[in-house]
Formats: structure tokens, sequence, C-alpha cells
């Protein structure tokens, strides 16, 4: 995968020969986004596809000096997190609710571990079952807590990328990721209590 510098200099002197280079490069990790946000592979796949087509647009319009500007990763993460808020909030309308997600790395959001023969079934499950929990606790969590947390500790954006992509200062973005964590931790912790509390029950 070619660095963002390069490719930003590809799309400014040739976009539709470039374009095809941006998709490769970015829409796994879009994928992936939209996957966790949404929790639903159908809904992540559209939401994936229309960013990568109001990107293309966008580009289209923008003069040379706006697109040597952009930083690609924050920029192409806000357009695919709008578009994920758009489609979460006509689906909480309509009454659906997120499912499940997977916390896998990016572009094997579907896939299983290998099996390791020196790693027992249970363990396997275990893990699992703690994606899972982990999984339904990120969905939980109010929009922008959930946006910031994802963009940080599973897509890797830095601080300042992070508080690109958002639309907000810095010190709001690590407020933000700050109180997700807090309030995982506190479902986890909770969660757990009362798992125990049924099995001595």
């Amino acid at each position: 995968m070619e660095p963002d510098d390069a490719l930003i200099a590809r799309l400014d002197a040739d976009l539709d020969g470039s374009f095809e280079s941006l998709v490769i490069a970015h829409q796994d990790r879009l994928y992936s986004i939209a996957l966790r946000f949404l929790g639903d592979p159908s809904d992540a796949e559209e939401a994936t596809q229309d960013c990568l087509v109001r990107a293309y647009r966008a580009l289209a319009g923008y003069d040379s000096a706006r697109i040597r500007e952009l930083r690609l990763r924050p920029w192409l993460a806000t357009i695919v997190l709008n578009l994920c808020r758009t489609k979460a909030g006509r689906r909480n309308h309509a009454g659906a609710r997120p499912l499940s997600l997977d916390f896998d790395e990016p572009g094997k959001a579907l896939a299983e571990p290998r099996a390791d023969p020196a790693r027992s079934p249970v363990a396997i499950a275990d893990r699992r079952e703690a994606r899972a929990r982990w999984a339904a606790l990120v969905a939980d969590l109010p929009q922008a807590y959930r946006a910031a947390v994802v963009l940080r500790h599973v897509d890797g954006l830095s601080y300042p990328e992070l508080a690109q992509a958002l639309g907000r200062p810095e010190g709001t973005v690590k407020a933000q990721v700050h109180r997700a964590l807090a309030l995982l931790r506190r479902a986890y912790e909770d969660a757990e209590r009362r798992e125990r509390e049924e099995m001595t029950a």
C-alpha cells in the first residue's frame, strides 16, 4: 500500500486513473469502521460504497491546492461516519438496534482466528464470548462516544486525526474517548458482577 502523500499527489495529477488505488488502500478500513458503527454487514457495505462515491465526487470538484491539503484517513473517516450516523438515525427511528460487532482485524471482520493446536476449544469460545460482550457494550455507547472510541482504538487514528474526522477540538475528542472507555469499563464490570451473582444464586 502506498503512503497517502504519494496517493494524494497521484489523485491530484489523474483522479480517474488513481481513484482505484484509493479504493484499494482504504475500502477495508472504511468497511471496518462502518461495520463496527452499524453492526450490519450489508449496511456497512452500503455506507462504504456511498463513502467512496462521495469522496470521488468531492475530489472531482476540488482544486489542486485543496486536494494536496487533504489528510485522507481522517477525511474518509469523516465521510463514512456521517453516512453511518444518518443510517443509524434512520434505523433508530424505525426501532432497530445495531447487531453484534466483531473486533477482529480490519478486512477480516467476519473471519475466525486460526485454531492453534495448543489452544483449547474452551479458550476459543471464551475469546469469542469476550469479543461479543465488548462489541455489545460498544454498540450501547452514545453515538459520539462510539465514534470516538472506534476511530481511536480500533482504526488507530491519532488524536489530531480523530479531531479532524469528528470535526471537534482535540481536547473534546480526548475527553470523549476517556469517557467512552470509563463507560465501557463500568458496564463490563457490572456485567461481570451480575454474571457472578447469577452463578452463586
